[in-house]
């Protein structure tokens, strides 16, 4: 996208096996990412039908500045989720985001469903529509296996696929991405499995280096941020150990989310911590093409499948905080060794890791309260029991009965059908994530975009500012969600959000020969939440019908208790900014 004077996007057709080009000028005051994936989306969506209808889009978006300067690596995918029934916007690292810079789209729609399973493959001179009946009800891992046999081109390529998970539409199947990345949340790989699209290959040899006139001073921003990146603190965190390293300091807090959100500490936790995973089980550390970071964290398990001869395999996968909260105290999950059994099934078949810990927190609660039978489960369940947990993850891919076809639309669903919405831990019909640290978070993920705490990082303003004062509470909130827009659509890697100042940014694209000045960086950003926000009215979703499960105000946090009527007043505060913005 390097000063390109347009976005180029390619549209791919499922249905008629067809594909076209357009080179879109209308498109570059977006910027990139999610701001020019939110323009297609609202393009393209059919708002009367279903989100797995054939019709809808599923987008995938690079950025303006993508590849271009370190910890700019991230894909967006943009489709209409089959979980919340709103705006589904998830992002994934890896290979992905230079795959498409150098097969020549910085855009690609997939609409439409082939009349049998099927992979796309795209390059930089052709697009292909291939059978993958052979692949069709293969895991994730058993599927990259072959597609990387089978399309070499190994270096810049990248590898989507979704496993039985996706097939089976779960409405909180991922897409994987590269093996170690993921297209979480919300229910991706469920639009590919309605496609009956199996994987997505990318690759590419274009080649795009910076004008002459401008590389002396792109070099030297480049050192600038590349220094920043690798030789302060603001990132050591994530090369060290990682995201894990929040279990202990959240624990401490009474902020982790424990057996369902009973307790915001958990016993365990210490066997859990970064800590202990990296002292353990860590192997390898790896980084998303163009980041010298390396905060993707292997850790490696052995599992005996000989007891008499003492045969072990190992097992590789990547750990990070937010599935050992979902998989580990979440559920009562007491050992890495069972925390790395459930992630493999979870990983295998596709399946999105905090959604799934979730509703079996929520399982397992309802079933000690009568609501659920094990007769329906297959199984008995208790915190802790982990070849329960097993069962429940196997069942949600293979069992027919009425009660894992409603399991398989999410929490929120199951709740409302079987009862118990009271501890049924979701917010705007999105499975909450590992903070329990105060209003920020519960706000912060009930309001965001997407539903998700990295819309806005509202746990992060429970540790900066006071309820005291809500209107300044509230603004925090806010303005990060609207920065996050601008962040998203470059698309920056938010774990560098306190590299890229707005500064820096302006900075980074003079650099490269295009003036772009802050007011306007803050202008679009503005733009493309308003944008988002007009889709998710579009979709039927209203600030006004967010739910808070009583849960929430039920469990102590480091602050006491939560209060009801204090979280509706900060709901009416967010309400009416988003008014005045609307009115911009």
């Amino acid at each position: 996208m390097l000063n390109s004077p347009f976005i180029k996007v390619l549209k791919i057709d499922l249905t008629s096996r067809r594909f076209q080009i357009e080179e879109r000028e209308d498109l570059i005051p977006y910027l990139g990412g999610v701001g020019v994936a939110m323009k297609l989306l609202d393009e393209e969506i059919d708002y009367n039908q279903d989100p797995l209808d054939p019709c809808q889009p599923i987008i995938f978006a690079i950025g303006a500045l993508s590849t271009i300067y370190p910890v700019i690596t991230k894909t967006v995918c943009a489709f209409y989720s089959p979980l919340t029934g709103n705006l589904g916007e998830s992002y994934a690292g890896g290979r992905l985001a230079m795959a498409l810079l150098y097969s020549g789209y910085h855009a690609v729609i997939i609409k439409g469903r082939a009349d049998r399973p099927v992979y796309i493959t795209i390059g930089s001179r052709d697009v292909r529509i291939k059978n993958a009946d052979p692949l069709w009800g293969t895991t994730v891992e058993e599927a990259g296996r072959y597609l990387r046999e089978k399309e070499g081109k190994r270096g810049v390529r990248s590898i989507l696929r979704i496993g039985p998970a996706g097939e089976k539409m779960v409405r909180f199947a991922g897409i994987n991405v590269d093996t170690y990345r993921h297209f979480g949340r919300l229910g991706a790989g469920a639009v590919f499995g309605s496609k009956n699209l199996k994987a997505l290959v990318v690759s590419g040899d274009n080649y795009y280096p910076i004008p002459e006139p401008h590389f002396k001073t792109y070099r030297q921003v480049y050192r600038e941020i590349y220094k920043q990146v690798t030789s302060t603190e603001i990132m050591e965190k994530y090369h060290g150990l990682g995201t894990p390293a929040n279990v202990l300091p959240l624990n401490d807090l009474k902020a982790l989310p424990t057996r369902n959100l009973t307790a915001g500490s958990f016993e365990f936790a210490e066997e859990l911590s970064g800590e202990a995973f990296a002292e353990e089980t860590l192997v390898r550390k790896m980084a998303c093409v163009g980041c010298p970071v390396g905060c993707i964290h292997i850790g490696q398990y052995r599992t005996m499948f000989d007891q008499y001869s003492h045969e072990y395999a190992s097992n590789a996968l990547s750990y990070d905080y937010e599935p050992i909260y979902a998989l580990g105290s979440f559920i009562g999950t007491r050992t890495k060794a069972e925390f790395f059994r459930l992630l493999e099934k979870v990983e295998n078949y596709g399946l999105d890791a905090l959604s799934t810990g979730v509703l079996m927190g929520w399982m397992t609660e309802a079933y000690q309260n009568s609501l659920l039978k094990e007769e329906e489960i297959g199984t008995s369940l208790d915190f802790g029991y982990t070849e329960g947990y097993l069962k429940v993850i196997e069942n949600l891919i293979h069992s027919e009965n009425d009660l894992y076809q409603t399991l398989r639309l999410g929490v929120e669903a199951a709740a409302s059908r079987y009862g118990g919405l009271d501890y049924a831990m979701a917010l705007g019909r999105h499975e909450m994530t590992g903070y329990h640290t105060g209003y920020g978070a519960v706000l912060g993920q009930a309001v965001g975009a997407r539903h998700s705490h990295l819309d806005n990082a509202g746990y992060a303003v429970d540790q900066k500012y006071s309820i005291e004062d809500r209107d300044q509470f509230v603004d925090a909130i806010f303005h990060e969600e609207v920065m996050r827009c601008l962040l998203n659509s470059l698309i920056i890697c938010l774990f560098a959000r306190n590299v890229y100042t707005m500064e820096t940014i302006e900075k980074a694209f003079q650099a490269i020969g295009r003036s772009i000045s802050k007011e306007e960086l803050s202008s679009t950003s503005r733009r493309i939440l308003k944008l988002k926000l007009e889709i998710k009215t579009k979709m039927g979703f209203d600030f006004r019908k967010l739910r808070f499960p009583r849960r929430f105000f039920e469990t102590e946090y480091h602050g006491g208790r939560m209060d009801p009527q204090i979280m509706q007043d900060l709901l009416n505060r967010y309400i009416m900014r988003v008014e005045k913005l609307m009115q911009e």
